[in-house]
């Protein structure tokens, strides 16, 4: 069973929005069994939306348009449907009354334009849109279905999950798709899949393994379609079972698992505290920490010590290597560990320092050099880092090559 999802609008196409509808959407029909083999976003014009819907019916037993059927002339999703299925408009006096009271509460006028949303194609089932003045409409052509939804995304939530997704279960007979992914952190992707090549080419043919890389971590998913749901989890679950005896220094956990996480947790069980001191990273690690609940119980508190003054003041840091090594060094950033486990009287202590660009770098300190450090009560560990070139991305890199380097020394 296969899906196409259309997303209509100008202002997609020139970055004015971000689509969201076709995430959620996608995440829906999956979890009904329903394979969404391509997503495309084209602009209002009549000739593409009809081209856009010829062609997915070609190859999808669903097709799914967000967007375009609003009040005003630009909105022309609905006048193309009708005539693509060969209809007429007509007007629906259910959603005519829902309109007109929705804009009386608003302290709108009902005019023509208001109006015209209640104009329906007499050749589909109108999709009663509670929340809004857009109605959804659902067209049948030759076993295969072809729905149109408002763009607003909290409206299209609704319509999918009440209307569209309980027609398509009782219209289709669908079978499962079974998606688990297991949580990596400590191996970079290509050392990772020489680690785990026998286990993977062990695979059966049904089950179907990606690499999904990300800052510190590398995701594994193992993948089945339209089979029977259970049997197979429980052959995937078994599968993964196989590989972290292989690999179980490097398993951090499931599907939004994260290192972080695995700190927190560990942290909370040994009653250890936590402090941070960050330069380039800019408070992100600490960010990491107290975005979860529970983390008062460890994370004692953190300085962003961007200029060498503060390095000083605050953490100790001495002048004389900041003078003789720079900031961006191995020196400084495991003093920088240890003035912040002093200062917050915390077990352990992350420490960053490092150039995140887009100017300032060296040939011998080039932009996306990090120095990171981790002090604890046995000892402080320093590496450094080639992080990128983009900011972000640097940022983002080395925070989470940090707090790897944490979870490595709770290991220890």
């Amino acid at each position: 069973m296969k899906a196409t999802i259309i997303t209509i609008g100008d202002e997609i196409l020139i970055g004015q929005i971000v689509d969201t509808n076709s995430v959620s959407i996608s995440k829906h029909l999956n979890r009904a069994g329903i394979v969404v083999h391509e997503r495309l976003s084209i602009g209002d014009d009549r000739q593409q939306i009809t081209r856009s819907v010829e062609r997915a019916l070609e190859t999808s037993n669903v097709v799914i348009l967000t967007g375009g059927l609003g009040p005003t002339k630009d909105d022309i999703t609905k006048k193309t449907l009708s005539d693509l299925f060969g209809g007429e408009l007509r007007y629906d006096e259910r959603v005519g009354e829902h309109v007109r009271t929705m804009l009386e509460k608003r302290g709108v006028a009902f005019n023509e334009l208001n109006r015209g949303q209640a104009l329906v194609p007499d050749c589909c089932t109108v999709l009663f849109n509670r929340h809004g003045t857009a109605p959804g409409m659902w067209f049948e052509r030759e076993e295969r279905v072809v729905v149109s939804l408002p763009g607003v995304p909290f409206e299209m939530e609704h319509l999918i999950a009440e209307e569209v997704m309980p027609r398509l279960k009782e219209r289709f007979k669908l079978r499962a798709i079974v998606h688990r992914t297991l949580i990596t952190s400590g191996l970079a992707e290509s050392m990772l899949a020489e680690r785990i090549a026998p286990w993977e080419e062990a695979l059966p043919d049904y089950l179907k393994l990606a690499y999904l890389p990300n800052p510190g971590a590398v995701r594994l998913r193992l993948s089945a379609y339209e089979v029977e749901g259970e049997s197979v989890m429980r052959e995937i679950e078994e599968r993964f079972a196989e590989l972290q005896k292989l690999i179980p220094e490097y398993v951090v956990g499931y599907e939004t698992a994260s290192v972080q996480e695995l700190i927190h947790h560990t942290l909370l069980e040994r009653g250890k505290r936590l402090a941070v001191a960050e330069s380039c990273t800019g408070g992100r690690i600490a960010s990491l920490f107290t975005a979860m609940p529970g983390a008062s119980g460890y994370f004692m508190g953190s300085v962003v010590a961007y200029q060498n003054r503060i390095k000083e003041q605050l953490l100790g840091v001495s002048a004389e290597s900041l003078g003789r090594h720079g900031a961006v060094s191995e020196e400084v950033v495991r003093q920088m560990a240890e003035g912040a486990r002093n200062l917050f009287a915390a077990d352990y202590a992350i420490a960053t320092s490092g150039i995140a660009g887009p100017s300032g770098g060296s040939a011998e300190k080039p932009v996306g050099t990090v120095w990171m450090a981790v002090a604890g009560p046995k000892r402080t560990v320093a590496v450094c880092r080639q992080c990128g070139t983009d900011r972000g991305q640097i940022i983002e890199r080395s925070s989470a090559y940090a707090v790897a380097l944490l979870r490595d020394e709770l290991k220890a």
